[in-house]
């Protein structure tokens, strides 16, 4: 099972520069979706039917911001949108698919980069999600999880370009290199990492300002993490860099 993730900054925007071409070409099996800003009408994904996906959606209330999607050719045995919290579900941060022997976690977190409060919202959604994640690896009815998805921060120095200058900007706050060491901690595989092990220059989000892309000068904000049950069974994992619809490229990861 290949499985993508992609922040698509717009999913209206992805698919008038042709993304429905590169899934058409790539053909994975899941493929999981963020910011897809939906607006006031239904976003239209019978481009994505007629490749024979099942079509899950979790826009955000507001309109033309936020929202997870996940497109799936093998129907799932339970599909779950949100995460039982209104603050976090009115964003649409959070989508969930199982099948028989994993489940999928579609996840959008909050930047933080708007202001203070916004990081302090952000701060209060990663302690939230580590416990909403320790309870469904808990809970003994949902299979082992494949949690993937944007999660604007970044784990250590190698996962950005400049790491001196950004000790304290939104995605790689001590606050939040902590978290992500816990997270981890509790039994989670960096599914990247476990591939590629401590390379460097690898980076999934580059700004649209000062060529930043095609210098390389990124960040590693996409993440795909595996339960630790599921590691004899990761075949590979990377990043796709030259695809390009958005300011994000797909991160993508393999079970057996």
């Amino acid at each position: 099972m290949k499985i993508v993730s992609y922040n698509v900054n717009g999913l209206r925007s992805a698919l008038s520069k042709g993304l429905l071409d590169w899934v058409a070409e790539a053909a994975p099996d899941v493929l999981c979706l963020q910011e897809i800003k939906a607006g006031r009408e239904a976003l239209d994904v019978s481009g994505f039917e007629a490749l024979g996906y099942h079509a899950y959606l979790h826009p955000a209330l507001k309109p033309g911001y936020s929202g997870v999607a996940i497109f799936s050719k093998v129907e799932p045995t339970a599909v779950v949108h949100g995460c039982g919290q209104s603050c976090y579900d009115d964003e649409g941060r959070v989508l969930r698919l199982d099948f028989e022997n994993v489940s999928v976690l579609n996840t959008y977190m909050p930047s933080g980069t708007s202001g203070p409060e916004r990081q302090a919202f952000k701060l209060e959604w990663l302690r939230f999600f580590r416990e909403y994640v320790a309870g469904l690896r808990a809970d003994g009815a949902t299979p082992p999880l494949l949690i993937g998805g944007d999660f604007n921060c970044c784990q250590t120095a190698i996962d950005l370009h400049n790491p001196k200058a950004n000790q304290h900007s939104p995605g790689y706050t001590p606050e939040e290199r902590q978290w992500f060491k816990d997270f981890l901690g509790d039994g989670l595989v960096d599914t990247f990492r476990h591939h590629h092990g401590e390379a460097v220059g690898h980076y999934s989000w580059w700004s649209y300002r000062a060529g930043s892309r095609a210098r390389n000068v990124g960040w590693r904000l996409d993440h795909w993490l595996a339960d630790a049950a599921l590691q004899p069974q990761l075949v590979g994992a990377g990043l796709l860099t030259d695809v390009v619809h958005s300011d994000h490229c797909p991160a993508w990861v393999e079970v057996q």
